[in-house]
């Protein structure tokens, strides 16, 4: 489906001989969830890489958050040379960028250069999992919950005071209040306004618990539409903000207070377009709602690792936070990891484990392959919980990057769904950043043992 408000070739290329587009970014959205690629003169991009694609290292998967170069990739690495692979753009997704003058952008797939799709890839892994969906004439629709904390620094000014001391952009807890959304509401909107003209459904914004957290919400829509909307947002906020002079981030966990979410709503219908997952059942649910649910329920702690996928994910997890600890469902409950929200065709999954780090196409692909799970193997739903699943004895959503690496590793569910391929990729970025983390010296280890210890 194409993305609402996109820009047509023809439209394009009418501009570029206007003079009004010279720039074409042409996007992939890496293991971290970042869009890399590079800026083409506009009509190269129209004359070449339209018809014949464009090319970048293969390293852009297979690399840390620094970009070291890294060992235990079996797609690419030294011995491989470091070759390039493939971007084909999808023209689905070209859309104009009005936060950066003359510009426009499309997000790209990747294939080798001998054919073929890249299946580590974060928009192959989504891609395969809606073709799952497909077979069984599915389709899900998905909208994300973004939050994030704006702080008066800016990127340099942060950098330079190793992120110590940051004025954030109010000072108390604004949430819902909109005196504290007005001390920044130039930067929200000049936010809301750029993703409109970018081809985003804005519907609201709002202040957060965290002095300085906002958070601005799209419409749903198909998957794929919505995690490259949602990697989109994240840079082009960023950039937004260091225009005006401002930093944000979208961490886990950036203090000792509350996290950035990403909530994830998830919801299925046939491919002609009807709604499935309501029915005449118990809570309103449709047979299919009930199986989809008991899988997600039995998949989340095998499928942390892809809603959670940093050291830094897990700090998010504490109790009376917002961020879920417990492994239940319930209507409408916040303190449950999955809480079931609306009715009749609106009726939907809200996953509330993932953090503002997430790579979007790999948690909705998980979210997919679970309730496949679910699906296939006819799963009954437990009992919803009631009450607050903080102090409850239901399982736990796993406490560090180590564990829900472990239990993705041994998941027959994410074998069979992902494949040996990209289970093994992923679970490689795991050890690389867990090493990396265990020989790193800490702040806090040098204020407790500089002179006490």
């Amino acid at each position: 489906m194409p993305h609402a408000d996109t820009l047509s070739l023809e439209r394009l290329k009418t501009m570029v001989d206007e003079g009004t587009v010279d720039t074409v970014l042409v996007a992939i959205t890496d293991m971290q969830g970042r869009l890399q690629g590079k800026r083409c003169a506009a009509r190269y991009f129209v004359n070449e890489v339209v018809p014949h694609a464009t090319e970048a290292c293969n390293y852009l998967l297979a690399v840390d958050v620094e970009m070291n170069t890294v060992g235990g990739y079996e797609m690419s690495s030294w011995d491989r040379g470091y070759g390039d692979f493939v971007l084909r753009p999808d023209l689905s997704t070209l859309r104009l960028l009005p936060w950066q003058e003359g510009t426009a952008l499309v997000i790209a797939d990747i294939e080798w250069v001998s054919g073929g799709d890249v299946p580590a890839s974060p928009r192959q892994v989504l891609r395969r999992q809606l073709a799952r969906l497909a077979e069984r004439d599915l389709a899900a629709f998905v909208g994300t919950e973004l939050e994030f904390i704006v702080f008066n620094d800016t990127y340099e000014q942060a950098w330079q005071s190793g992120y110590q001391g940051l004025s954030p952009s109010n000072q108390y807890n604004v949430d819902y209040s909109l005196l504290g959304t007005s001390r920044i509401e130039p930067l929200l909107r000049r936010i809301r306004n750029g993703m409109t003209g970018a081809g985003l459904y804005v519907e609201s914004a709002k202040g957060e618990c965290n002095p300085g957290q906002h958070e601005i919400a799209f419409r749903y829509t198909d998957a794929l539409a919505t995690c490259d909307n949602h990697s989109i947002y994240k840079t082009g906020a960023k950039e937004i903000a260091a225009q005006e002079g401002k930093s944000l981030t979208f961490m886990a966990k950036y203090n000792e207070r509350e996290g950035n979410s990403c909530h994830i709503h998830i919801s299925l219908r046939s491919t002609a377009g009807d709604a499935v997952l309501a029915g005449d059942g118990e809570y309103g649910f449709s047979p299919l709602m009930r199986h989809f649910l008991a899988g997600q329920l039995a998949c989340l702690r095998e499928f942390t690792y892809f809603f959670a996928p940093n050291i830094n994910s897990y700090k998010r997890f504490a109790p009376g936070s917002f961020a879920p600890t417990a492994i239940a469902w319930g209507q409408d409950n916040r303190t449950c990891a999955l809480r079931v929200v609306g009715h009749g065709e609106s009726l939907r999954v809200e996953n509330r484990v993932p953090g503002g780090d997430v790579n979007p196409y790999l948690a909705v692909a998980a979210l997919i392959a679970a309730g496949l799970h679910g699906i296939d193997n006819d799963l009954p739903l437990e009992r919803e919980f009631t009450g607050n699943a903080y102090a409850s004895d239901k399982p736990q959503v796993p406490a560090n990057m180590r564990h829900a690496a472990e239990l993705f590793a041994e998941s027959e569910v994410a074998r069979s769904a992902f494949g040996d391929e990209v289970v093994d990729h992923y679970l490689n970025y795991a050890r690389i950043e867990l090493a990396a983390y265990d020989a790193a010296v800490t702040d806090w280890e040098k204020v407790r043992g500089f002179e006490r210890l």
